[in-house]
């Protein structure tokens, strides 16, 4: 069982395992066909004023990930769902931002691991 984050437009790898866009957005100038998703959850992805609100900004990391971890209790399905995939195997989370290292994508995957304990 484990989580990885990874930049959707890297190409796949079949160490990646299962693929999970959480991206509200299609990635742009991506086909389905290049992108390998196997799992596109919009309804975890952040809401469009959340995602516009925080616009990258590393001085707002720690409120945005309240704030979205506040959105992910409201899909407790959608969240039960992809911690049951984790469990069976790897799961990658895809996401399409420039910023790698304060995204949605690292966010889910620490708001994830916590309910996989």
């Amino acid at each position: 069982m484990s989580l990885a984050v990874k930049r959707v437009y890297e190409p796949a790898s079949p160490s990646d395992g299962f693929r999970v866009l959480v991206d509200r957005l299609w990635p742009r100038g991506l086909t389905k066909a290049d992108a390998r998703v196997d799992l596109w959850v919009r309804e975890l992805s952040p809401t469009t004023g959340l995602r516009q609100w925080y616009r990258h900004d590393p001085e707002k990391w720690p409120e945005f990930r309240r704030r979205y971890f506040a959105e992910l209790d409201a899909q407790p399905d959608a969240v039960k769902d992809l911690v049951a995939r984790a469990r069976r195997g790897r799961v990658t989370l895809l996401f399409s931002s420039k910023e790698e290292r304060l995204n949605n994508a690292v966010a889910i995957r620490e708001y994830l691991k916590r309910r996989l304990r």
